[in-house]
């Protein structure tokens, strides 16, 4: 506690040579990457209507919300002017209330998705190419409803893969090619059902190997064996879901490290690489003197950050912010801000104080344009004012998020009822995508059993997911990918397809265990009750090598 107020102290703002000092957070750390995650949009996108040109768009936003969306070529251009709908500042009433009716007013862009080609149905994303449904993600190819896939190529139904190809339903990978139903591996190739295991060839359904060629359920053949038992696989269904099931129980008998990282210095968390000194952070890498952060990437001396990075330095309660920002404070959605707070949507803008989609603007609030000296004057009343009303010191309240509960990531960590989640103040959506049109409709279970028998025209049917009944849609790019790899079409909605995925995660979450070998306390994603063997990072490491 005493480490978190210090960081306080040292990222609170100076106006004028002044210190406005930040006050204790009200909220646990959960509790406030949950309030976060509500502003966080990230796998739903739907069919809209550009209010600047008319034009039918992609957009985060659904059709029913009550927000200005722009198509983002024009909210990027000179055609309009954020400033137009400026405010001035009042004390008759809170300042978050200010601020939602500025959200309201002043266009949005339709979709973070920059840079990209021949990708427009991707969303937090940048400088993809060839990509469909694809979330949180960038530099990647020919990917496929994956989701925080980085620098990746012809991978489908992957989530946290890094510089990986040919992959699919593959979890938190780096360096793997042509890799399936894996989590956990490193520099392996040609596999299928690996947990934790590093630079492998040709190897199925193993654990805790390292640079193992050839196994088949930990046990070591011939190459001319593994072929054949390989070639034995691919045609039997049957043999598929034996192993699936086989796995699942040898992943559960494996010793399980106390966290999953990698080159790292007094790190707790879990996913953390190339890191220093990172308190309670879980996917993470390559930062430093960081506490409270999901999803971080080149951060430094920050807390309380969701999603944020390459780089970041000195933020404190903000999501999606990156790109050079700096000492930015209780904002959401920003790449390259500085010296900003209370911010939404605005990217390249530097002290700015409650603005809206701005960009490339300084000295700013409520989208209203001052002099440096003004700008200086008014900051510190408003500062004064939100002290006054308790909200000075906190994120923005998810009332006034522009999603509803149910699309944000907050109810994938904290999931809860409709009833529920409005008591606790948070927004939901009504909203249902209507059913597309197609040729026919056809419940998942009666699709042929081999991708060989699966027609061309699949990707002009709704297949009916066997678990939610929802339709979804096979597109030809991946019905090609499936054809290549031999793989069956999937009977799972994407939808379910990725919290199927999500479930194989630990949770965001830390307990007091001990290391089952030496009995020394050990802080990990696996809660006390649950069976696996977990090992402190010394014995993990002399069990596996």
């Amino acid at each position: 506690m005493h480490d978190d107020l210090r960081f306080l102290e040292k990222v609170s703002p100076i106006i004028d040579g002044k210190t406005y000092s930040i006050p204790p957070p009200t909220l646990c750390p959960d509790c406030r990457a949950q309030r976060r995650y509500a502003f966080r949009n990230e796998r739903n996108i739907y069919k809209g209507t550009c209010n600047f040109s008319g034009k039918t768009i992609v957009s985060a936003y659904s059709p029913d919300k009550p927000y200005r969306v722009y198509e983002s070529d024009i909210w990027w251009s000179d055609k309009w002017d954020p400033l137009a709908t400026g405010k001035s500042f009042t004390t008759s009433e809170p300042f978050f209330k200010q601020m939602d009716a500025l959200i309201r007013e002043t266009p949005l862009v339709n979709l973070l998705n920059f840079g990209g080609e021949n990708s427009e149905y991707v969303l937090n994303a940048g400088y993809n190419k060839d990509c469909y449904m694809l979330f949180c993600a960038s530099y990647n190819e020919r990917c496929l409803h994956s989701y925080w896939t980085q620098n990746s190529v012809s991978c489908i139904d992957c989530l946290g893969l890094r510089k990986c190809e040919r992959c699919y339903e593959c979890l938190d990978c780096l360096r793997c090619f042509d890799l399936q139903y894996s989590q956990n591996c490193v520099g392996c190739t040609s596999g299928a059902y690996l947990w934790d295991c590093m630079g492998c060839t040709n190897c199925v359904g193993c654990t805790n190997l390292r640079n193992k060629s050839n196994c088949w359920l930990n046990k070591q053949l011939t190459s001319e064996e593994f072929a054949k038992r390989l070639k034995q696989f691919q045609a039997s269904a049957k043999e598929q879901n034996t192993m699936g099931m086989a796995f699942r129980e040898k992943k559960s008998a494996a010793i399980h490290p106390w966290s999953n990282q990698r080159m790292n210095e007094v790190c707790t968390g879990d996913y953390i690489y190339e890191s220093n000194n990172c308190r309670y952070c879980f996917d993470t890498r390559q930062s430093e003197n960081c506490s409270y952060c999901q999803h971080a990437a080149d951060m430094k001396d920050s807390a309380d950050i969701t999603y944020i990075g390459l780089p970041g330095e000195l933020l404190y309660e903000c999501n999606n912010l990156g790109l050079g920002a700096y000492h930015c404070l209780f904002s959401s959605y920003g790449y390259g801000m500085k010296e900003s707070l209370y911010c939404y949507n605005c990217h390249f803008c530097e002290s700015c104080f409650g603005c809206v989609s701005l960009h490339r603007k300084k000295h700013c609030i409520l989208n209203k344009q001052y002099s440096e000296q003004e700008y200086n004057d008014l900051v510190p009343k408003i500062i004064e004012h939100m002290r006054k009303t308790g909200e000075y010191g906190e994120f923005f309240p998810a009332s006034i998020s522009p999603f509803g509960y149910n699309e944000t990531v907050a109810s994938e960590y904290f999931p809860l009822g409709k009833k529920e989640a409005k008591s606790q103040g948070f927004v939901w959506s009504e909203y249902e995508s209507p059913t597309p049109h197609v040729d026919r409709v056809i419940p998942a279970e009666q699709l042929p059993a081999t991708i060989d028998q699966i027609p061309d025209d699949i990707t002009n049917w709704a297949i009916e997911c066997e678990a939610t009944r929802k339709p979804f849609r096979i597109v030809r790019q991946e019905l090609d990918f499936y054809r290549d790899l031999k793989l069956p079409v999937p009977h799972l909605h994407p939808d379910e397809r990725h919290l199927r995925r999500m479930a194989l995660r630990n949770p965001r979450k830390l307990w007091n265990r001990k290391c089952a070998k030496c009995n020394e306390p050990i802080a990990t994603s696996y809660s006390s009750d649950r069976p696996e063997t977990i090992l402190c990072e010394k014995c993990y490491l002399n069990a596996v090598y």
